[in-house]
């Protein structure tokens, strides 16, 4: 285990001198602290796009075809897919351009993010419409709750549980709930994005594998693997609290290439929190955390502590948890309070049922 350290997370820092370019987009954005948002759109849409167009020409054939095959895939999986997805879920929660210029904000779910597997309107009805309403609990369709969190095959039946009934699960969810507005933007999402890639796949199979099918599998298995760690270690006793049910990871590359999307308690507490606020967040409230037993990792990301959970490797996870205030004896002590928090918290019908019994 570690003692607290000092936070190297990225924050805002005002720029002294603006490019002629700076400006321009300064004069549609909302925040001038999103403006990265602006250049990393036009860095994936200049990149990714003629890169997918390539692909689908017929003039494009044997080696070459693979090597840009293997170019694309590389960039949108590995390179893109994380700043990207996290770049979006910033601006599902906090719009990046005016209001004046509202139909550029459709840019990013619609025109871009189908690229990287991500059915338009999809996300932001999960994500804000079910995920922070339920907050992960027995009513949140993508609940981790009831899944023993430290199992491979409890990840795989979640992972499949939500590829092929997650969508119906979510329209269910949001037709009961009476939200309209978003239960018809899952359904036309959905639908446009699968039709799309069927009338794609006539057009030119190996390309539509390689451009939105495979990126599609892909971006779901990721999305589901974060919300999995992210809502790993969870008190039984109170698991609506979001001291208690998420985790928060400090001073990692991860946050730097990615919106600081580590923070994921505060996150929680706040889901309009400007990224850049967290690590100021963090350090203000430093003493909620230690009091509720907050779950904190220093030099971890989701996905080390993703396969460290699932190698059951407990004791690297506790050389990278921080006692923030030296209430753990010994890093058994820590391995123990981690492995009471990924057990299986039974339904509510299970307990009701076995009180009856």
């Amino acid at each position: 285990m570690l003692a607290l350290p000092t936070i190297t997370d990225p924050v805002y820092v005002p720029s002294a001198r603006r490019t002629a370019m700076d400006r321009f987009f300064l004069s549609l954005i909302r925040d001038e602290r999103d403006l990265p948002f602006t250049y990393m759109t036009l860095k994936v849409a200049f990149i990714m796009i003629p890169l997918a167009i390539l692909l689908y020409t017929p003039w494009i054939t044997g080696w070459v075809w693979g090597v840009l095959a293997l170019i694309y895939f590389y960039l949108n999986n590995v390179t893109f897919k994380g700043p990207f997805g996290l770049m979006m879920h910033c601006t599902t929660h906090r719009p990046l351009y005016k209001k004046e210029y509202n139909g550029l904000n459709y840019v990013i779910p619609w025109l871009i993010a189908p690229f990287f597997g991500q059915s338009p309107e999809t996300y932001r009805a999960h994500h804000v419409g079910m995920h922070h309403t339920e907050n992960n609990l027995e009513d949140d369709e993508s609940s981790t709750m009831t899944y023993q969190r430290d199992s491979v095959r409890g990840f795989i039946h979640y992972y499949l549980r939500f590829l092929f009934t997650g969508i119906y699960s979510l329209a269910a969810y949001l037709f009961q709930k009476k939200r309209t507005k978003l239960f018809v933007g899952v359904i036309r999402g959905e639908f446009l994005f699968l039709a799309f890639c069927a009338a794609m796949c006539l057009v030119n199979l190996p390309a539509t594998l390689i451009v939105f099918i495979i990126p599609f599998l892909i971006f779901r298995l990721v999305a589901m693997a974060g919300n999995w760690v992210q809502h790993t270690f969870i008190d039984a006793g109170d698991p609506g609290h979001h001291y208690k049910n998420s985790i928060t990871c400090i001073n990692v590359a991860f946050n730097h290439r990615c919106w600081n999307d580590g923070y994921h308690i505060s996150h929680h507490i706040d889901p309009t929190m400007h990224w850049t606020e967290h690590p100021a967040f963090f350090q203000k409230h430093i003493m909620e955390f230690a009091e509720n037993r907050a779950v904190v990792f220093a030099g971890l990301n989701y996905m080390d502590v993703f396969f460290k959970l699932m190698k059951d490797r407990y004791d690297l996870l506790a050389d990278h948890f921080v006692d923030i205030d030296g209430r753990f004896n010994s890093d058994d002590e820590v391995i123990a309070f981690l492995r009471s928090r990924t057990a299986r918290i039974p339904k509510r019908d299970e307990v009701a049922t076995a009180l009856a019994a």
